[in-house]
């Protein structure tokens, strides 16, 4: 048996305490390992691999395994890597300005798990106390890749309209390249708590936007509709812009392809298109928005 095992489901355990049932919102507990049962007896089984689904209900995804591996694969290339670097620093500047001694870090749409392994990689040796991962998604198959590959995280499926967690359980919540529900992204975060969204900036994979669409409306994007969102929701703190390239190999674009939305309703001749271009290096635009659930005195 891998040893690994026992390490994962201790893990929920361990942390019980932070989780609620999303059927009747009532505490629960984990029993040997294998289960967690609320106080009204409803169960949900402990993946053999180390994650829970706590979904009510099945749900359709255009998220699948072969898009997974392809983000996989592209973030292993480095290209997220300023993104998340950026990330990673917010989180150490929140920890330390509040000392916060064991930081809970909640990734809400965190696909394959990639993004949160990365920045809880880079955060160890430079937070004293301990550093608690939660990872949700609605795809049980960007969980199950994330839990054979980040055994010390936490990993549910689940929705983020209906997070089974208590209220103020969390430092930090990401929101990375994700849809976002304000409700519960304020209900779980603690009094000092903040929400780290990244949001595609305006030249976001512009080389492909400007193939893909021959509408020229659909080839400008612009992010400040998202953003007046979060600010009435949420108090913003800080606000970096991120923008870099990165070159790209044909197999990478490929995959890159294969991972973005943007793609999803284009032809395979459009596809082509951006193959027989010899593109070989891609435009990457991100904003990062920290900030703070609104208070009562806040909306006066």
């Amino acid at each position: 048996m891998n040893r690994s095992v026992p390490i994962r489901k201790a893990k929920f355990k361990e942390n019980a305490s932070i989780f609620r049932c999303p059927i009747c919102k009532t505490k629960v507990e984990v029993r040997n390992f294998n289960n967690m049962i609320c106080q009204n007896n409803h169960c949900f089984d402990i993946a053999r691999t180390g994650y829970i689904n706590l979904l009510t209900r099945p749900v359709k995804t255009e998220y699948d395994k072969e898009l997974f591996s392809s983000r996989n694969i592209i973030n292993d290339s480095g290209f997220f890597d300023p993104m998340l670097e950026t990330a990673s620093d917010l989180i150490l500047e929140h920890v330390e300005r509040f000392n916060i001694k064991d930081v809970k870090i909640l990734d809400a749409g965190c696909g394959e798990g990639s993004h949160l392994g990365r920045i809880i990689n880079s955060l160890y040796g430079k937070i004293a106390g301990n550093i608690q991962g939660v990872g949700v998604d609605i795809s049980k198959e960007g969980i199950l890749i994330a839990s054979k590959g980040f055994y010390d995280i936490i990993w549910c499926v689940a929705d983020i309209a209906n997070l089974p967690f208590g209220d103020g359980q969390f430092d930090v919540v990401l929101n990375i390249l994700s849809p976002s529900n304000y409700g519960e992204f304020s209900r779980v975060l603690n009094d000092n708590g903040v929400l780290i969204k990244v949001i595609p900036g305006s030249n976001y994979l512009k080389e492909l936007r400007n193939i893909f669409y021959d509408n020229k409306d659909k080839r400008v994007y612009s992010n400040e509709k998202i953003i007046e969102h979060f600010k009435e929701n949420f108090r913003i703190l800080d606000r970096k812009d991120i923008h870099y390239t990165v070159k790209i190999s044909k197999d990478n674009l490929k995959h890159l392809m294969r991972m973005t939305p943007l793609s999803w309703n284009v032809t395979d001749d459009r596809i082509e298109q951006v193959l027989n271009r010899n593109i070989n290096s891609i435009t990457v635009d991100y904003t990062v928005v920290v900030g703070k659930r609104q208070s009562y005195l806040d909306l006066l």
